[in-house]
């Protein structure tokens, strides 16, 4: 093995543990030693472990390639060197759960060569406290140019049969309810997990996606992920349930091609988290360290977003997108609304927006989005078209211009909504007249949306085609100072931290399933776990009236949460984009609990969790950006929890007044929601309350100081 005299250097300095397994090996350990990793060459294959307070968590498992337009690179490797070094950072979000982050590592970097191919490859680890990250590098060497992967083949295996929370392997879907149990009962529970949303492209029995969230027999707490998702790939996991062993699956093009690659070039990121305490799983920032620090040099017009919008009222019903139920020509992208009969039900009208404007303004909200403002509605989805949005056009009853003008004269903005139908050449036609059509009215942020199968026809929401584009509609959207919430996109892999105006996404089943069957009780002490792993969330909380008979005669849904829950996920689901998702006269009619949707802050100097475990509950406190006043959510199962909680992350020269919104004593998710209660309390650093959530509740606690 070959070190240099810096590495040399840095290891000692760092106090790293860097020996010598044999002529071939290395083993290298986090900056507290807590995370051990050994990687090697056996019998020509890269190979790799990793071990937690000396307990195995991933036993050797092999890394390498299969490519489609070459020999493969899965083995005939020899290393040729490694070299190792420290880093350590203390950097600041533009937005964030915490204002300051620590990026502490040691890094060991393998040298591989493929003499037979006269091709290289190199893999470099990096070492965290708590967890693993690990890419495939390919340096400009050899003949390894242009190539295909057909298929990665990067394996974790598992040291047991763990629990494990998890949704199935699909190219085009996150949206499902989580399923618990072992890892050996998932390709059993296979059938009921896959719920009628599924796209029909599951690859496997034993087929997951990340960020998939397991638990040891002795209480590790291990997490799968990647980070850093760029010009690649999203990857699945797929388990050999017989040897406990997951081992990566990309998603497929339509050539049925997994990436197409151009040294030099690296693969994002796999990452395998280790904690002994849930809390610390929650409170991890290992996917954002392994990102790249901010692209760009001005943030000043990224700022954390609180709204609300025409939205609900069409999900849960009986409003519609669409201005009318007769389809109107459509002829070079020209839409014929003049002799056609407007239905009534269209919710983005001028009136009903104005509502909504006046609304937000009354209560302090930054914006209102509308959803359905611009013509095509009527025949959007399910037909795989080229052309339906040009994004510019409004409907006859939607006064663009005036909208925008009265929204900002009341101090509010209007939100864009550019649904695209899965048409994505399409939109990328049409999105820098889009954009700077948002930016002559003032609109800087946009949801936007990705249903339907995808256009090109055969690429998937998941695949290199698609990851790129993301990316593509984020860094446009930056040239015009336009923040980006994307839904139906691939899932965040921590790319927040470079492109801070990637504000949310959605990627997993969020609060309009619960209008269409509703979500299992135990779904938002997941999603914290898994999805969220990644970036925030456009969960949509805030909903208050759970039966969706009361909104829609039609309904039969039913939200499964109580509304001490409801303002609960403000604190527990982190995000710099929230909305009170319910619609002004529900709100109307609970004022007292509707003070904490306005109240609670959306960004945070610190964030701290109290008490955790995944699919039971979640407890989280956190301190509101540039003052001193403290929220504290819990979010419960269908069992509910029972907590004394100590506030001694207070000032300790501070007093203040605690405000409760706790679930009342008969409250209970399914059959009585609406019954919470709200007191106020006198507190210091010393004081501990003692908290009940209902089943399927919860509780919020705003925390403001007071005069002594």
């Amino acid at each position: 093995m070959k070190y240099s005299k810096l590495a040399a250097v840095l290891a000692v300095a760092s106090g790293m543990c860097v020996v010598p397994q044999d002529a071939y090996g290395a083993e290298i350990t986090s900056p507290s030693g807590t995370v051990k990793l050994k990687a090697d060459v056996v019998d020509s294959v890269p190979v790799y472990s990793i071990e937690y307070k000396n307990k195995k968590v991933v036993l050797p498992s092999k890394l390498g390639f299969e490519l489609a337009d070459g020999p493969d690179m899965m083995d005939g490797f020899r290393l040729i060197d490694t070299s190792v070094s420290s880093f350590d950072e203390v950097w600041q979000p533009v937005w964030g759960e915490n204002s300051h982050i620590r990026n502490n590592y040691n890094e060991l970097l393998m040298r591989l060569d493929q003499p037979e191919h006269y091709r290289k490859m190199n893999i470099r680890f990096r070492v965290y406290d708590d967890g693993v990250g690990f890419r495939y590098e390919f340096p400009q060497e050899g003949v390894l140019n242009y190539f295909i992967i057909k298929e990665e083949h990067t394996q974790f295996a598992m040291n047991g049969d763990h629990t494990a929370w998890w949704i199935a392997g699909d190219y085009d879907t996150q949206e499902y309810d989580y399923t618990e149990c072992r890892l050996s009962e998932i390709r059993g529970k296979m059938s009921e997990a896959i719920c009628s949303n599924a796209s029909q492209t599951l690859f496997s029995p034993t087929g997951v996606q990340t960020a998939l969230q397991m638990k040891t027999d002795d209480g590790l707490y291990i997490n799968i992920h990647e980070a850093a998702l760029v010009d690649y790939s999203c990857m699945h996991l797929n388990l050999d349930d017989k040897n406990m062993v997951f081992e990566s699956w990309l998603t497929p093009d339509a050539q049925g091609n997994k990436g197409h690659m151009q040294s030099p070039s690296h693969t994002p990121w796999r990452s395998v988290m280790i904690c002994d305490n849930a809390c610390d799983v929650l409170a991890s920032n290992l996917i954002l360290n392994l990102n790249e620090p901010c692209a760009y040099d001005d943030t000043s017009w990224i700022k954390p977003v609180k709204y609300v919008g025409v939205w609900w009222e069409m999900i849960a019903g009986p409003k519609e997108w669409s201005y009318t139920s007769d389809l109107p020509s459509v002829k070079l992208g020209k839409h014929d609304y003049a002799s056609v009969k407007p239905h009534g039900k269209h919710s983005a009208n001028t009136a009903n927006v104005k509502k909504y404007i006046d609304f937000a303004a009354e209560h302090g909200f930054d914006q209102v989005l509308v959803e359905g403002w611009n013509v095509g509605w009527e025949d959007w989805f399910g037909h795989s078209k080229d052309y339906v949005f040009d994004f510019q056009t409004p409907y006859p009853d939607f006064d663009l211009e005036g909208l925008n003008a009265y929204a900002q004269s009341k101090g509010v903005r209007l939100m864009m909504h550019h649904e695209t139908s899965a048409s994505v050449r399409n939109y990328e036609r049409h999105m820098d007249k889009a954009y700077k059509l948002m930016n002559k009215y003032g609109y800087n942020s946009v949801k936007s949306g990705y249903v339907g199968n995808m256009i090109p026809r055969g690429e998937h929401h998941y695949g290199q085609w698609l990851v790129n584009h993301y990316l593509y509609a984020v860094t446009e959207a930056a040239k015009h100072k336009i923040m980006v919430n994307a839904h139906e996109a691939v899932r965040p892999t921590g790319l927040c931290r470079t492109y801070p105006n990637l504000i949310g996404n959605e990627s997993a089943r969020g609060t309009e399933y619960e209008a269409f069957a509703g979500n299992k009780p135990f779904h938002t002490t997941v999603l914290p776990f898994t999805r969220l792993q990644g970036g925030p969330m456009d969960y949509t909380p805030g909903i208050f009236d759970m039966d969706m008979k009361e909104v829609n005669p039609d309904g039969n849904g039913h939200v499964n949460s109580t509304i001490a829950r409801q303002l609960a996920l403000y604190v527990t689901m982190y995000s710099p984009l929230q909305m009170a998702a319910d619609v002004p006269e529900v709100y109307n009619r609970h004022l007292d609990a509707f003070q904490f949707i306005k109240d609670v802050a959306v960004d945070w100097d610190e964030s701290r969790y109290l008490e955790a475990e995944p699919g039971r509950y979640i407890v989280a406190a956190r301190k509101a950006k540039g003052g001193d006043d403290w929220y504290v959510g819990c979010t419960a199962n269908e069992n509910g929890h029972q907590s004394t909680i100590s506030l001694d992350f207070l000032d300790k020269d501070k007093k203040y007044e605690a405000v409760i919104y706790a679930d009342a004593p008969d409250a209970h998710y399914a059959s009585n929601p609406h019954a919470y209660k709200i007191e106020k309390k006198k507190v210091t650093s010393k004081s501990r309350l003692k908290m009940k959530a209902a089943p399927g509740g919860g509780y919020a606690i705003s925390i403001k100081p007071i005069d002594k």
